[in-house]
């Protein structure tokens, strides 16, 4: 599965109709640490495909950011059923990725 592109017109079916836990990576153009941990994000959608992912640019979507209390990028969040169960904020390695997916 690919990275979904996620905007304030597909947040509610992609993310909140979910059936599958959704990891969102808050993220921007001009952040350096966001580019060195697309690729990261990349794999993971690949990988895991019991498990949707999806990337909001907080410049873009800056409602969606605010929704989220988004204050630092890279920030990942983990939301099932419409609720954020795990968040994360700043680069961190594939394995510590995978592990909040797999403890949500």
């Amino acid at each position: 599965m690919s990275v979904i592109t996620i905007t304030k017109n597909n947040f509610r079916e992609e993310v909140m109709l979910s059936e599958k836990p959704v990891l969102i990576d808050f993220w921007a153009e001009w952040c350096v640490p966001c580019r060195m941990i697309a690729p990261v994000i990349g794999e993971i959608a690949s990988e895991m495909p019991s498990v949707k992912v999806g990337k909001i640019n907080i410049d873009e979507q800056s409602e969606l950011a605010e929704q989220f209390g988004i204050t630092a990028i890279p920030t990942l969040a983990v939301v099932k059923d419409g609720k954020i169960t795990k968040k994360s904020t700043g680069v961190k390695p594939k394995q510590a990725i995978m592990q909040m997916l797999e403890n949500s």
